[in-house]
């Protein structure tokens, strides 16, 4: 989902760029006034998201239980029903920029501040902002704008947290053509930092790398820099075996991304969390079956698929009986 570091350019046009300047304009202006979370702090989402995400911390259950610190978004969402607390700026901007051209939309990546608990009962104020628009980028994905909102989020009136979210806005590149066929969108390359390097490394390698603690030994995925169970910042690794279930998954219609399909035509795929032999969960991409006959409880072993030259990601393939 993210538009890698290697792939983003300045577009030497930007200092004549007329849109940019008016883009920039709104810079400061509010994302969102005075919303409210559409529920309170609740322990069943706290028991929903723990059991999805594998985290057992005895902090995040009982009558005395906070919620764990990256749910503080979950608590801000408008869910189906959508948001009723946007402001006018927010949606001018993106009308500027569909208006303009830039009409697909990819979210790249989010950060995080926590600054206290949320507990069980607390009642979710926040206020957003439009806190920066770059210059005009050039990815692998098409040329367009990164859009970062800001939001501060509070709990009974005090300051929780602060969350940046940040999404592109751009215009569809188009695929070259050569005499076998349009060529075939490439993925993103994946965000590597100091705390998830070791995994890429792995896989760039064929192997399948899973943190274990120092000192309780318990597994932990995806990569942190210390231990959710007993805060150790002491690890090594065990290598996966490959086989594991598919635990949950969700089929992606929209907006249609031609390199995450198998036909390479941006059709519906799917995405699931699988659970590893180890216990331990991940989220990929399930291959060799159509999307419509994913299932919860389905097999799956481990495969890396050629994303480019010198790169590949860890996706699984069914592994039920008469398939593949």
């Amino acid at each position: 989902m993210t538009a890698g570091r290697a792939d983003v350019h300045e577009d030497p046009a930007r200092d004549t760029d007329e849109l940019y300047g008016r883009l920039r304009a709104y810079e400061g202006r509010p994302a969102a006034t005075a919303g409210t979370g559409k529920d309170l702090v609740n322990a069943p989402m706290i028991r929903h998201w723990c059991e999805a995400m594998g985290d057992t911390n005895p902090a995040y259950s009982g009558p005395d239980a906070i919620a764990p610190p990256t749910m503080l978004q979950a608590w801000t969402m408008g869910g189906l029903s959508g948001h009723t607390d946007r402001s006018g700026p927010y949606d001018e901007l993106f009308a500027l920029l569909d208006g303009a051209g830039y009409t697909a939309v990819v979210a790249t990546d989010c950060e995080q501040e926590y600054l206290g608990p949320l507990r069980l009962g607390d009642r979710i104020t926040f206020d957003a902002v439009i806190e920066a628009v770059s210059a005009r980028k050039t990815t692998k994905l098409g040329t367009g704008y990164f859009v970062t909102t800001r939001m501060d989020v509070r709990a009974q009136g005090e300051t929780a947290g602060t969350h940046r979210f940040r999404i592109l806005k751009y215009r569809p590149a188009k695929a070259k053509g050569n005499a076998k066929g349009p060529a075939r969108a490439a993925r993103p390359d994946p965000v590597v930092n100091r705390d998830n390097a070791g995994f890429w490394e792995g896989v760039a390698a064929g192997r399948l790398l899973i943190q274990r603690c120092g000192a309780c030994a318990d597994l932990r995925f995806p990569w942190l820099p210390g231990c959710n169970t007993c805060g150790s910042p002491e690890w090594d690794t065990v290598e996966a075996s490959g086989e594991g279930t598919v635990f949950s998954y969700v089929v992606m219609h929209h907006p249609p991304f031609p390199a995450f399909s198998e036909s390479g035509e941006g059709g519906p795929y799917a995405v699931a969390l699988i659970e590893l032999a180890e216990g331990v969960r991940m989220v990929s991409n399930v291959v060799g079956v159509p999307y419509d006959e994913v299932r919860v409880g389905m097999p799956v072993r481990l495969e890396f698929l050629r994303t480019g030259p010198e790169a590949q990601l860890p996706v699984f393939r069914s592994a039920a009986v008469g398939e593949g």
